[in-house]
């Protein structure tokens, strides 16, 4: 793909929240954006986080979805679910309903993520 225009293209509610997302990743440091047939992925050495569009696969009036790769579980009410698929890695995801939902304390999860992937 390539181009996460494209991939949010038709969709402006989730084209929004990716946009809000990729300015908090743009300012901690430097990142890859990689964007496939269903995500955008921030990568350092290795991935971090990651924005999709959960209508792409179920019916969902959910705009986007963030993925927070953490090398530990946090608890929050605000998880749709977590998920622990490797040894060093807890994957946190977060239902974003609106740009809005990107506020301090998701901005602290992916400040955190992004630290630990290094």
């Amino acid at each position: 793909m390539g181009d996460p225009e494209d991939l949010f293209a038709g969709f402006p509610d989730s084209l929004q929240t990716y946009r809000v997302v990729a300015g908090v990743v743009a300012g901690l440091g430097r990142t890859t954006t990689v964007v496939s047939k269903s995500q955008v992925a921030f990568r350092r050495r290795r991935g971090f986080a990651y924005v999709w569009r959960p209508g792409q696969y179920v019916s969902s009036d959910v705009p986007a979805v963030l993925s927070i790769a953490l090398p530990h579980e946090v608890r929050s009410t605000r998880w749709k679910e977590v998920v622990h698929p490797s040894a060093r890695t807890w994957m946190h995801h977060l239902e974003l309903r609106s740009a809005a939902d990107v506020d301090d304390e998701v901005r602290g999860w992916l400040r955190e993520a992004y630290a630990a992937a290094g």
